[in-house]
């Protein structure tokens, strides 16, 4: 008998595409499956950019790149860094990854040592824990509630510091909470941070472009942190490429190199076609894709309108990214009829089954208490999928 490996058994399944294969099962078998677990724009990639790839292909991009990608699209990001962030980076400071996915799991397995330990304010993206355990790090989670917007202080990241702390990660905007960094909170945390020259920072920044508050601000741009800040951005939600499988590090050069030797042994460069489409994107201006940041704002306020008519949700008022990161503790402890609903994993489940509605449980993103609603859907099944939550957690007693 086969046996897998201890570090595949350390390993979860992803719960967001767990939820996401179970509303697939539940949908062939005929059943109207609202699906809002994904974090997908339910947008098409823009005209342009589909017209870059048409020309890449006829312009016979059909080969090997550069591991780190292709030298225009690299000098092209680093551009997008300056006018858009303020970062100055060489092309030799980008690599060009599969996903930003792929980037994260490049700068972990480049820095962690067995033991290393990793602070992640919670919540947080479901992979960062997986990333940390597949490099042999250990996680050491910092939370926050509702009641904070789901942000920490910097006092509450230096109470988690210890001698064998490596990295500081978070995404701002935040996948799940939506909660967006502000400058101010941003500069406190940098200047504790002065006094621990080890710790090393991955600045999530994907959502980028779906930010409310229309002030980003990156943390690779404090002059104190700028050798130690690996930023993380890509194409998949500001532009809506999930598929084309595009992200990107800017990051000191010989973290940068060492991301492109780990990637070399691993996958190489990305798709050829696909980068040259990203080329395009990330020259463009981002006012040309503004238009998905708006209708989300609009959906936003659409979902807290009616999720706030439920007794017992709390929300708080999410500044950016396409999710609503609802406290459910209001609904641990009752009985759906039959059975207790011990974890928001539970509610899940109970949603899903009862009335065909796919949310993510909060636990894996370090929130127990809450679950994950994405509002990358029309007008019309956010107001079905919000309608039928409410009518069954009414019948929970």
């Amino acid at each position: 008998m086969t046996k897998v490996s201890d570090r595949l058994n350390r390993l979860s399944e992803s719960a967001t595409l767990a939820m996401a294969r179970m509303s697939r099962d539940l949908k062939d078998q005929g059943k109207d499956v609202i699906a809002l677990s994904l974090g997908e724009p339910d947008f098409d990639t823009p005209d342009f950019v589909k017209e870059a790839a048409k020309k890449a292909v006829d312009d016979n991009y059909s080969h090997y790149t550069p591991v780190p990608g292709i030298l225009d699209l690299r000098k092209s990001i680093a551009k997008k860094f300056k006018r858009d962030n303020g970062l100055d980076f060489t092309a030799e400071q980008i690599v060009v990854s599969t996903g930003a996915k792929q980037s994260i799991a490049n700068v972990c397995l480049s820095l962690l040592n067995p033991g290393d330990e990793v602070i992640l304010p919670a919540p947080y993206w479901v992979s960062y824990a997986d990333i940390v355990c597949l490099a042999e790090g250990i996680t050491v989670e910092v939370s926050s509630s509702v009641e904070d917007d789901f942000k920490v202080t910097a006092a509450e990241i230096e109470n988690k510091i210890t001698e064998k702390t490596k990295l500081l990660m978070f995404s701002s905007p935040c996948n799940p909470s939506g909660s967006v960094y502000t400058k101010s909170e941003l500069l406190e945390i940098a200047k504790m941070l002065e006094k621990y020259p080890n710790i090393y920072i991955i600045a999530d920044e994907i959502y980028e472009h779906i930010n409310f508050t229309n002030q980003h601000f990156s943390i690779g741009t404090i002059p104190e942190l700028k050798d130690r800040v690996i930023t993380v951005n890509g194409v998949s939600k500001g532009f809506a490429m999930t598929g084309w499988r595009v992200g990107f590090i800017g990051a000191p050069i010989w973290i940068a190199k060492a991301c492109s030797k780990i990637q070399g042994q691993v996958t190489s460069a990305t798709c050829a076609v696909a980068q040259k489409a990203t080329e395009t994107a990330v020259n463009a201006d981002p006012n040309e894709v503004s238009f998905m940041k708006d209708i989300f704002l609009k959906r936003r306020n659409l979902v807290l309108e009616k999720l706030n008519e439920i007794e017992g949700i709390k929300c708080n008022v999410p500044q950016g990214a396409f999710y609503l990161f609802p406290d459910v503790s209001y609904y641990l402890g009752k009985i759906d009829g039959e059975s207790i609903i011990n974890s928001s994993d539970d509610l899940c489940m109970y949603l899903l089954n009862s009335c065909y509605v796919a949310l993510v449980a909060g636990t894996p993103f370090g929130n127990p208490e809450c679950v994950r609603i994405s509002y990358a859907a029309s007008e019309e099944d956010l107001l079905e999928a919000i309608s039928r939550i409410k009518n069954q957690l009414s019948k929970l007693k």
